[in-house]
């Protein structure tokens, strides 16, 4: 059991690393952003591209996909804060599905369907618990998702910029009317969190299923993880995550349950959903 666990982690740190940056789009720019995990996918592939068919180093490669995703996901930022600045927050993340789609059927076209070589780039054992190894990228990928997780509060409550994104969350027009740019500082947060979703797949990538849907729908997992903390909180996201990777492990396992384990994202949010709105339900039942 304890060896199913700590497989899953690898798995849960990516999912907690994606789930924050959701949590920080939902927070910062009143976004569900959909293509968060295409936006990685498709820079990881590009990665993948130039390393085999150009020939480049792979931290060069790397660092160029990484960049290729930072500018797709400020492309649809821009989208969103030019003609939907102020649209609802359904109909900013709605919007999101399309360049979802796009970057799944654009990376079909240009990759191909099938699997790609990932080069791992963190490899190795790390070291052992209970006789149990942990990789490298366990390590890596759980440490990432509350490194990001306490940076980003930190700015948020410790810098000038930090303050000028809360202000602009809570209060848009005041926030204007002071002089606070809002256009590139959301800019701003969508690359960043583009940025740190590809870095996130790329380490994972090798040890995971790594074709283009696979990848791409890695928001489900991480909306689940960011749905524990109702889009608000970080440490709750990065929670989800974990307890995601870890019971996935888990159910793997088992062969009776194994085929569970797929669902297990869907039935995560479905249980959560089912207990915020519990309140409305019991209420509506007296």
């Amino acid at each position: 059991m304890l060896q199913g666990a700590i497989a899953g982690l690898a798995a849960g740190g990516l999912y907690a690393v994606l789930g924050v940056c959701l949590t920080l789009m939902s927070r910062l720019v009143r976004v569900v952003n959909f293509a968060q995990a295409a936006t990685g996918m498709f820079g990881a592939f590009t990665a993948v591209w130039l390393v085999r068919q150009a020939g480049l180093p792979i931290w060069l490669g790397s660092t160029i996909g990484v960049l290729i995703a930072g500018v797709l996901a400020v492309a649809i930022g821009w989208i969103a804060a030019t003609w939907l600045s102020e649209a609802s927050t359904t109909t900013r993340s709605a919007m999101t599905v399309g360049p979802l789609l796009l970057l799944i059927s654009l990376s079909f076209i240009l990759f191909g369907n099938k699997p790609q070589p990932f080069a791992p780039i963190i490899a190795g054992p790390a070291f052992s618990l209970g006789g149990v190894v942990v990789s490298q990228v366990t390590v890596a990928t759980v440490l990432m998702a509350i490194v990001t997780a306490l940076v980003v509060k930190l700015v948020l409550s410790r810098t000038r910029v930090g303050i000028q994104l809360r202000a602009l969350s809570e209060r848009p027009t005041t926030a204007e009317l002071l002089g606070i740019r809002s256009r590139p500082l959301s800019i701003a947060v969508w690359f960043v969190t583009g940025v740190i979703s590809a870095i996130a797949i790329i380490i994972v990538a090798p040890s995971q299923s790594n074709d283009a849907t696979g990848l791409a729908m890695l928001i489900v997992p991480a909306a689940a993880a960011a749905l524990l903390g109702g889009f608000k909180r970080l440490d709750l996201s990065v929670a989800g995550g974990l307890v995601l990777g870890v019971l996935g492990g888990l159910v793997a396992q088992i062969d009776e349950v194994a085929l569970i384990r797929n669902f297990l994202p869907f039935l995560f949010i479905v249980i959560l959903l089912l207990w915020t709105q519990r309140k409305e339900v019991w209420d509506a039942a007296r």
